[in-house]
């Protein structure tokens, strides 16, 4: 018997319906808490995780895994090979489960992230380092240099939030890079924008979460720490730039940047202005508006690569209550509609170049 296919859990939600299928997945247990029903018969609610989601599973006293999950230790790596099904109102569970412990490489495998994360990853890190090579500024180039010598590890395996959006192993990268890419779209149709300030400011600007949302190096929970709890993650990205800085101040190369306009004291006050504007509003958490044009589009290119990954969460998650229209899913205050889908053109070729479109016309005269 070949064994059952082996899905992330974001594929398994996907795929997962009122019918019985079989599948395996590879996970580790975040957490276990023992509870009551309402008659006082146990049970157990265990949350498992890969780089992709998280899934809640309850077992019942009843459950022929229900001991053999108490026993095992927090953090464990297992494979769940079961018959899922949704089951609409409680979601989706396993039926006939079997649990064993995955081998070392299995859990190493699963660190790395299934294989299409972990490729999208790999690509947006790339894209981070060659816009970061892209730099003119001399002092914003070595500086982010310096982040990465220091922090690319940890950077990597942090996410851009706990629970809204990209919340997950390696989420900031994805964040960044999109964020980086969209700024590089902007800066072609308002090129008074100074790009090498906006991409700078991007790498850093949730930099702080690296104490509010990273990730062990192996797990796949976030745990909750005490200087993102008492500071938050915009004051901690300040400290971070500031004492990135002052170290910067200290190579020797500092001596050759001290008749570039602007002065280094300029730049400096600039890119902390984008980390400390980012969230746009003061009830947002922003110890200050943003005042720049730089700091006004980062908070902008933030705020939207945040919400449309959101709708995209979206649609994978939400119940479809009637064609094209889905339920409302945190964070998100309403339901949401399909968004309505392009005709893109076809492609030309040389025997036969691909229909133009009419040219759109200007039928009033000049002065109507």
């Amino acid at each position: 018997m070949h064994p059952a296919d082996l899905l992330p859990l974001a594929d398994l939600r996907t795929v997962a319906n009122a019918m019985l299928q079989p599948y395996r997945v590879h996970v580790q247990l975040d957490s276990l808490t023992e509870r009551t029903t309402s008659i006082g018969s146990p049970y157990l609610e265990a949350r498992l995780v890969d780089a992709t989601d998280s899934l809640l599973w309850r077992l019942f006293d009843n459950n022929p895994c229900f001991h053999q999950l108490k026993d095992l230790p927090r953090s464990a790596f297992i494979e769940l090979d079961a018959e899922w099904i949704d089951t609409g109102k409680y979601g989706i569970e396993p039926r006939s489960p079997k649990v064993r412990l995955l081998s070392e490489d299995e859990k190493q495998s699963l660190l790395l992230g299934d294989p299409e994360t972990a490729a999208r990853q790999q690509s947006d890190w790339h894209t981070i380092l060659e816009k970061l090579a892209s730099l003119s500024d001399p002092r914003l180039h070595h500086l982010c240099q310096l982040f990465l010598d220091r922090f690319a590890d940890r950077y990597k395996r942090t996410a851009a939030a706990r629970e809204n959006h990209h919340a997950r192993r390696g989420g900031l990268v994805e964040h960044v890079a999109q964020m980086m890419r969209a700024s590089d779209a902007l800066c072609s149709v308002y090129p008074d924008l100074n790009r090498d300030l906006l991409i700078a400011g991007i790498l850093f600007h949730d930099c702080g979460k690296m104490w509010e949302n990273s990730y062990p190096e192996t797990g796949f929970s976030q745990p909750y720490n005490l200087h993102g709890e008492m500071l938050g993650h915009i004051p901690l990205g300040l400290e971070l730039v500031n004492k990135l800085w002052r170290d910067l101040m200290d190579l020797p190369e500092a001596t050759d940047w001290t008749l570039l306009d602007p002065n280094s004291e300029h730049v400096r006050l600039h890119l902390l202005h984008l980390v400390a504007a980012h969230h746009g509003q003061l009830e947002y958490g922003s110890p200050v508006l943003p005042k720049t044009p730089e700091a006004i589009a980062l908070h902008h290119i933030d705020n939207i690569d945040a919400k449309l990954e959101m709708f995209r969460r979206g649609y994978q998650t939400a119940k479809e209550l009637a064609p094209h229209i889905y339920d409302r899913f945190r964070p998100w205050p309403t339901r949401i509609v399909s968004p309505l889908k392009s005709i893109p053109p076809p492609p030309p070729t040389e025997e036969t170049p691909g229909p133009e479109s009419p040219p759109i016309t200007d039928n009033h005269p000049p002065g109507d």
